[in-house]
C-alpha cells in the first residue's frame, strides 16, 4: 500500500475501492489505536495520519500502511457501533427559495426532500465537527453557489453537490442554506465531534420555530 508524506509529520494513503462505511470506521479505529500517531482522517477516498512530534515516522509507516491494506479485505472486529441522531430544523434559510427555483420544487417538497432521507456521514473535516452527510435527494444536488458567503451562521443547515450538513461555528462558506439546527451542537470543545464516521442522521422540522406554523 502506497503512503505519500502530507507534511513533516503526517502520511496519507488511497483507500481500496468500494470501502464502505462501517470498514472505513474501523480502519478510523486502527489508524488512531497505533502508537505514535496524534490523530487520523478518514475520508471516502484516503486515510490521513497525523504523527506526534518527533515520532518515528519510518517506523510507524510500515503499521499505518498494514492497516490500510487489511481495510480491503475480511471485516474484522465491527469496532466502535454507529449513532443515530436527530436534528431539528428551522427551515428558514436564505437559499431555501432559490433552491425551491432551482430543483422545480416548492418550498414544502424541498423541506420534504431533505427530511425524508436518512443520511450517513461520509467523513468529518473542513471544520471541527463539520460531519458531510451522504444520500441527498438526487433533485437536490445542486453545485456549490458560484460567489462564497464571508459569514456563515453558526448551525446553519446546508447542501452542496451530493452532501449536507451543518456548519458548527460561523465561517465563510459556499454552500446553500436550508435553515438552522436547533437544540443541536456538533462540536463539543470538551468531548469532539459530535458526528463520527458511519454514524446515522435525520433531520426533523422544527413546528414551534416555523416561520409560518407549518408541520
Amino acid at each position: 500500500m502506497a503512503l505519500e508524506r502530507f507534511g513533516d509529520t503526517a502520511w496519507r494513503a488511497g483507500l481500496p475501492p468500494g470501502l464502505d462505511a462501517g470498514s472505513r470506521r474501523r480502519l478510523l479505529d486502527a489508524l488512531r489505536a497505533l502508537p505514535h500517531v496524534r490523530d487520523a482522517v478518514v475520508s471516502e477516498m484516503h486515510a490521513l495520519v497525523v504523527l506526534e512530534p518527533g515520532a518515528p515516522g519510518e517506523r510507524v509507516r510500515p503499521a499505518v500502511a498494514a492497516a490500510v491494506a487489511a481495510s480491503g479485505l475480511d471485516p474484522g472486529p465491527p469496532g466502535s457501533e454507529p449513532r443515530e441522531h436527530v436534528v431539528r430544523v428551522r427551515y428558514d434559510g436564505a437559499d431555501l427559495l432559490a433552491i425551491a427555483h432551482a430543483s422545480g420544487l416548492t418550498r414544502e417538497e424541498v423541506v420534504a426532500a431533505h427530511c425524508g432521507r436518512t443520511y450517513e456521514v461520509a467523513l468529518v473535516g473542513f471544520l471541527p465537527g463539520f460531519a458531510y452527510l451522504r444520500a441527498l435527494a438526487p433533485q437536490l444536488v445542486l453545485p456549490r453557489r458560484a460567489t462564497p458567503r464571508p459569514r456563515v451562521p453558526a448551525l446553519s443547515v446546508a447542501i452542496a453537490g451530493p452532501y449536507t450538513g451543518v456548519y458548527p461555528f460561523a465561517s465563510p462558506g459556499g454552500w446553500h442554506l436550508l435553515g438552522v439546527a436547533v437544540g443541536f451542537a456538533p462540536f463539543d470543545p470538551r468531548r469532539g465531534a459530535t458526528m463520527a464516521l458511519g454514524d446515522r442522521v435525520r433531520f426533523v422540522p422544527d413546528p414551534a420555530r416555523e416561520p409560518d406554523g407549518a408541520p
